[in-house]
Parts: structure tokens; C-alpha cells; sequence
């Protein structure tokens, strides 16, 4: 039987993958990638770049490519079949990642090499990559005694399997719970658009009435317009309460995860897990990423107290005195009825302008307008009838890269958006290969016989994964392992974030935004409405991401279950000082937490990020800003010294090419009003 995963090309036959083809391929691929490092580590040649680091690259491509295909599958097409085949795979690949940077023999290899003067003379992008695959055989435990390593090996495949539990628990409870409604009085205070989704999704069913799922598409709407507070109640502790009971509790998940992370950032030799993730990104050690989120706490909360005062006093402005307190399901609510008392503005208002179409059309002009090249749709295999596949030329018809793009929730799908990348090409002038990627995420719908009609805040989120995607499509990086969006995790999100600031800018917007019925662009009384709104509870929103990283940090810096107890209430505890409100005793926000705890390392101890990454955004869009933001000479700067760069330079010098000075935080400060 022919195995579509065993030599996979640029066309990826994604509707020819089955989960029968999962443990064969990767049986086989292990296999020959485990010959491959056993020849590298084995062989009495002299040592050079293409017998070491070189050949290493070539030896686990294939597996890589194969797995990346499987892991994209169990995210956005996932059956039993394909379940059960991923997680009896994805251990013993965790393990050969494992071994391989415990092996000996491969270990002296690269240090007999760097002691070469071929090492010393490589070329600098060369050069990095033999110090940074030094580094990391380091901290992957190459120096450990053979004991520690069997020990760490068995921690890291641990990991894996608890950690790919984690994620699947959490998709399984987000779509075991549904809400049906009957009576057209209960759902009094929705927006049209929500009803009519609600409605069509009772139907797909085979109900009658009005379905509600913990899908972002189908829940905001719930906590940001339904009147009915009890409902909102309902919905709210629902998603905050999954898979913390029965066969899908997550709870004695985190509790060992956590332990596992400790042990290993011991056994390595580091004070805590988060010094060890920390150690290759900007913030270098976790005391500086805290001090960081601790900074901006500071700043934002006078702010933030004072938000949360106008808030309740508008409740009792407009319900009197007999109100109660404001409750978690409640904030939502009052807050989007105290914007548009505020403002006179309704989200609602811009959904008419944000069709799908026009605005994947107006991304793709905004990046053909900065970046001088061209975006085509193409013919390509695909996992499901809704994803299309694009392909991206320079000016001369060249195609540099091509891409998937998959926008609706589907119960076989996770939640969330995403960007991943499937082939990242070592660059090389003479004969430059394409790159493939993909972008999702979970927009809603269309309606009522309308197209898909988006929120301003789902309009971002595509902005925001199409960044990412431009870091990788753009790469010009001449090894495949520094190649795109192989960066430091604190410095990766800035062209994925700063791509969201197009969606505020009138010119921007115009490249995009029509009334999907009359074509109209957004009249410029609701564009100011709008951006008056903008830092409406700025402060709120900036807690909010403040408390995840902080709860992050604190959960791999300092928590001791013998001393704190457990880790639901200690998490609690936490994010009660970033909350509007009272957490209720049996909030759990943390057992669905997937950034931190749906893979062996993904943002663990890392959150804080985002943060630091946003004040990079806001910073470098500056001169976007000042120069003109589809300004090509500006676009081009900003792709030559970044988004073309990789990992091929420190972060920090690349930011400074593009501003001439290091990052400023004013300009984060003035973007969420709290200057």
C-alpha cells in the first residue's frame, strides 16, 4: 500500500492521509533518521559543516515534515482512528527528539567540528547555528551522566503524553456541552446575526430553537449582549469549569506537568523551569520577565481600579441602588451596554463591512501593497471543503511561498487561531525553494444566507496569523533550522502583532472594509466612533493578559504544591488581583488553559510574551506610521531586516536595523490609553 506520509513533496496529498498511514510512515521515518545520526555520530571522516550540522538538518527533515502533516491532521480533522494513531506515535517520537540530543556521539561530533578552523571561519548565519546547536544539546542534557539522561528522557516523553491529553480533554469537553433554547424570550438582547447563527446551528442538529456551544463564535455573543443573566451564568461557569471532572479532569495533569517541568529544569541544572525557557529568548532569565509583567501591573493599575468603579457605578446609574455586585458573566454584559452609552458605538455596527472575502482580500493587498508581490489563489489538495490554498509571487512571477487558509470551527477542529509553518526552505540565492505554510482559526460562519460577517475582533485575529505567516513565507535564511518563525518566542509575535494596528487605520481599513450589500466604505461616523472606543477599559483589557503571564510565571517560578496547595486554587488566587470581579470558589480557567499546558514546552513560562512582544509592535509601527503605512520603502525595510532574517541574528540587533534604537514602551502606554 502506497504511504502518502513516507515522501512528501511541496503538493501535500492531505485528502489521500489516513490514520492506517500514521505508525507505519512514522516507524519507517524514525528508523531512517535514527541511521542517519547513528552514520553522522559513527563516522572517522574529518569533521566538516556538511558531515555535522549539515547532514543532522538533512537526516530529520522527512520526519519532520511527516509529523507536522500528522499534528496539523489531529488539530483540524481529527477522528478516533486518527486520535489513536497520533498519541501511540507521538511519545516515541518526543523520544527520539529526546535521545538525540543526549546522544554522545553526535554531541562530540559538533564539538570536534567547532574546534576546527573550517568552524571558525563558517559564514556568521552558519556560524550562530554550530553555537546555538552547541547550546542546545546543553540544555537538552548532553553533559548530564548517563543516569540523568535515561531520567530526563523519561520526563520529556511523559510530557508528551500528558500534555497531548491535556489538549485533546479540553476539545472534547468544549463540544460535549450545548445549550439549547426553546423560547424566543430567553435569547432577548442578542444581536441578529447571533441569533441566525444560533438558530442554523440547532438545525444542523436537527433541533429546533436556538443551539449554544463554548465555541468563541457562539459564546461571546451570549456573555457580550444576552439579557438573561442566568443564562450568562450558565455559559460562563460552563466554560470555565471544563474538564474538571470524570475521565477528563485535567487537574492531576497540571499538578504533574508542573512537577515534571521542575524536575527538569533541576536536573539541567537551572533554578526553575522558567530560567530555563527564558535563557535563549530576550528576557534571558524569568526574574526579568516577571520584573516586566510586574512593571506593567504597576503602570495599569490605577487605571484598571478605576475602570472597574465607573463600571459598577453605571450599573446602579441605570438599574439603582437593589443591583448587586458584579459578577464574572456580568462584566461582558454591562461593559458593551457602558460603551455604547459611552460612545454611541456597537460592535455590531462594523460586522456589515467585514465580509470574509473582502476582508482576505484587503489582508492580501495590504501585504501586496508593503511587500511588492503578488497573492493568487491556487489549486492544491485540502483537509476539508472550506480550506483554500494561495500561493505568493514576487514581482517576476516567482513563487516564494504558498499557503492554507482554514477559517470555520468544526467539532473535528481545536478552537483558537493559528499559525503553523509545513516547510521552511534553507535559502539558497542561486536556487531559492517555495515555503509552505497554513493560517486558522475559528470565525463565525455565514448566516441567513449572508456571507460570513466578521467582528472587528476576528478581523484582527486574521491580520494576526497572517503576520506570522509573512515570517515564515519571507525567510531568507540559509539553514532551514534558524529559517522563518524559528525565533525567540518573546520576539516572534511581533509581525504576527503588529499587523493588527492596519485594521485601526483609516487607510487601511479602506483597503478592505465595504458594506458586503451597498459596498460602501465605513462611514467615517462610525470609524471615529470606533477608535474613540478603542481604549475603552484598556486597562481591563492589559490586566487580563497581565494575569495569564503572571500565573504563568508564578505557576513554574515559585509555586510549591507542599507549601500552596493546589494548583486550581492557587491559579485562582493569582488571577483574582488581575480580575474585575470575584472569582468564584470553583473557577478553573487554569484546566483549559492549553498555551501553557497542551504541549511539552509551547508558551510554559512564556505568556509574558505577548506583552513583550506588543511593546515592540507598538513601538516599530511608529514608523510605519510617520513614513506611511503601505509605504513600500518602509514594507521593504521592515522584510530585510526582519522578516526575511529568521533567527539568523539576536533579536534585539535585528530591531534595532529596522529603528535605528532599541524599543521604547511610550507608545504601548498610548495605544491602550493608560499614558
Amino acid at each position: 500500500m502506497r504511504n502518502p506520509l513516507m515522501q512528501l513533496g511541496f503538493e501535500i496529498p492531505f485528502d489521500e492521509v489516513e490514520a492506517v498511514h500514521v505508525q507505519p510512515a512514522v516507524d519507517a521515518l524514525l528508523a531512517k533518521a535514527q541511521a542517519a545520526v547513528d552514520a553522522i555520530a559513527e563516522s572517522e571522516a574529518p569533521r566538516t559543516y556538511a558531515n555535522t550540522l549539515g547532514a543532522l538538518e538533512e537526516a530529520t527533515e522527512q520526519l519532520e515534515r511527516a509529523m507536522s502533516v500528522v499534528d496539523h491532521l489531529e488539530s483540524v480533522a481529527t477522528t478516533e482512528a486518527l486520535r489513536a494513531a497520533y498519541n501511540a506515535t507521538r511519545p516515541r517520537v518526543s523520544a527520539f527528539w529526546s535521545e538525540l540530543a543526549m546522544n554522545d556521539g553526535l554531541y562530540r561530533a559538533m564539538r570536534t567540528f567547532a574546534e576546527t578552523d573550517d568552524a571558525r571561519a563558517l559564514p556568521p548565519t552558519e556560524k550562530r547555528f554550530l553555537d546555538k546547536t552547541l547550546d542546545d544539546f546543553r540544555r537538552h542534557g548532553a553533559e548530564l551522566s548517563p543516569e540523568d539522561k535515561d531520567k530526563l528522557q523519561a520526563i520529556e516523553i511523559e510530557l508528551t503524553k500528558l500534555t497531548t491529553e491535556f489538549s485533546q480533554n479540553v476539545l472534547d469537553e468544549t463540544n460535549a456541552f450545548e445549550l439549547l433554547i426553546t423560547d424566543e424570550s430567553k435569547i432577548a438582547g442578542l444581536p441578529e446575526s447571533a441569533k441566525q447563527a444560533a438558530a442554523e446551528n440547532a438545525a444542523a442538529k436537527g433541533a429546533e430553537g436556538w443551539r449554544f456551544t463554548l465555541h468563541a463564535p457562539s459564546m461571546i455573543p451570549v456573555l457580550t449582549y444576552l439579557d438573561d443573566a442566568g443564562i450568562r451564568e450558565q455559559v460562563w461557569r460552563a466554560y470555565n469549569t471544563r474538564a474538571v471532572s470524570g475521565a477528563r479532569d485535567n487537574r492531576p495533569i497540571i499538578g504533574r506537568v508542573l512537577e515534571l517541568r521542575g524536575a527538569k529544569a533541576k536536573l539541567l541544572g537551572y533554578q526553575d523551569f522558567s530560567d530555563l525557557v527564558t535563557e535563549d529568548r530576550m528576557a534571558k532569565v524569568g526574574t526579568r520577565a516577571k520584573a516586566f509583567i510586574d512593571d506593567l501591573r504597576e503602570r495599569s493599575k490605577g487605571a484598571f481600579e478605576r475602570e472597574n468603579r465607573e463600571l459598577q457605578a453605571y450599573r446602579l446609574e441605570i438599574e439603582g441602588d437593589s443591583s448587586r455586585a458584579l459578577e464574572p458573566w456580568d462584566v461582558a454584559y454591562y461593559s458593551e451596554k457602558q460603551r455604547q452609552a459611552k460612545y454611541d458605538f456597537n460592535e455590531e455596527e462594523l460586522r456589515p463591512y467585514f465580509p470574509l472575502g473582502g476582508v482576505l482580500d484587503g489582508l492580501f493587498a495590504t501585504a501586496q501593497a508593503l511587500y511588492e508581490i503578488e497573492i493568487v489563489e491556487r489549486d492544491a489538495a485540502v483537509w476539508d471543503p472550506e480550506v483554500k490554498s494561495y500561493a505568493i509571487r514576487s514581482r517576476d512571477g516567482t513563487m516564494i511561498a504558498a499557503f492554507y487558509v482554514d477559517l470555520f470551527p468544526r467539532e473535528n477542529k481545536r478552537g483558537g487561531a493559528w499559525m503553523n509553518s509545513l516547510i521552511s526552505a534553507a535559502y539558497h540565492e542561486e536556487q531559492p525553494l517555495p515555503h509552505l505554510g497554513l493560517f486558522c482559526a475559528n470565525v463565525n460562519p455565514p448566516v441567513g444566507g449572508k456571507p460570513a460577517l466578521l467582528t472587528h475582533r476576528e478581523v484582527e485575529t486574521l491580520f494576526h496569523e497572517f503576520g506570522h505567516l509573512l515570517h515564515h513565507c519571507f525567510s531568507k535564511v540559509s539553514v532551514r533550522g534558524l529559517a522563518g518563525t524559528n525565533v525567540a518566542w518573546d520576539f516572534v509575535e511581533l509581525p504576527s502583532q503588529i499587523m493588527e494596528n492596519w485594521c485601526w487605520e483609516r487607510s487601511g481599513l479602506d483597503l478592505f472594509a465595504a458594506h458586503y450589500e451597498t459596498n460602501e466604505r465605513v462611514p467615517d461616523e462610525l470609524y471615529e466612533k470606533m477608535v474613540r472606543a478603542r481604549t475603552y477599559r484598556g486597562a481591563n483589557a492589559q490586566m487580563r493578559q497581565l494575569g495569564f503571564a503572571a500565573v504563568d510565571l508564578a505557576l513554574h517560578q515559585s509555586y510549591d504544591p507542599a507549601r500552596d496547595g493546589d494548583a486550581m486554587a492557587y491559579a485562582r488566587d493569582v488571577l483574582q488581583g488581575h480580575s474585575a470581579t470575584t472569582l468564584p470558589e470553583d473557577y478553573a480557567m487554569l484546566a483549559g488553559f492549553g498555551h501553557i499546558f497542551a504541549h511539552p514546552v509551547g508558551y510554559a513560562a512564556g505568556y509574558y510574551s505577548y506583552k513583550w512582544a506588543e511593546v515592540l509592535d507598538a513601538d516599530a509601527f511608529t514608523r510605519f506610521k510617520k513614513e506611511g503605512i503601505t509605504n513600500p520603502e518602509v514594507g521593504r525595510a521592515f522584510r530585510e531586516t526582519i522578516l526575511s532574517k529568521g533567527n539568523s541574528q539576536e533579536p534585539d540587533k535585528l530591531y534595532q536595523d529596522f529603528m535605528g534604537r532599541g524599543p521604547k514602551l511610550d507608545p504601548l502606554l498610548e495605544r491602550a490609553g493608560l499614558s
